[in-house]
């Protein structure tokens, strides 16, 4: 079950997204930026055209009520782990 909600959630961010007239990927770097200063994106990219894009988010001011929506989708940061627990090394 938590693939389809990372999927419904996927869908309300781009919808999010685009109701600011911006891709996903700006939408991210944009909530990253409203973190706080401690908090340096380092996107990657294989083509000039989205080096672009994502500048573009750095113009991209998000609201409270944009803030608050998000951590409404996404209020854990997702839903599930990223790899399935066998294959989480354990360090101790």
């Amino acid at each position: 079950g938590n693939f389809e909600k990372n999927v419904e959630a996927t869908v309300q961010l781009a919808e999010l997204a685009a109701s600011k007239d911006a891709t996903v990927a700006q939408f991210a770097l944009a909530w990253l930026l409203a973190q706080g200063e401690h908090i340096v994106p380092i996107p990657g990219t294989r083509s000039a055209g989205r080096v672009e894009e994502k500048v573009g988010a750095a113009d991209l001011v998000l609201s409270e009520a944009d803030l608050s929506r998000i951590s409404e989708i996404l209020p854990l940061g997702g839903f599930g782990s990223r790899y399935p627990e066998a294959m989480i090394p354990n360090w101790q």
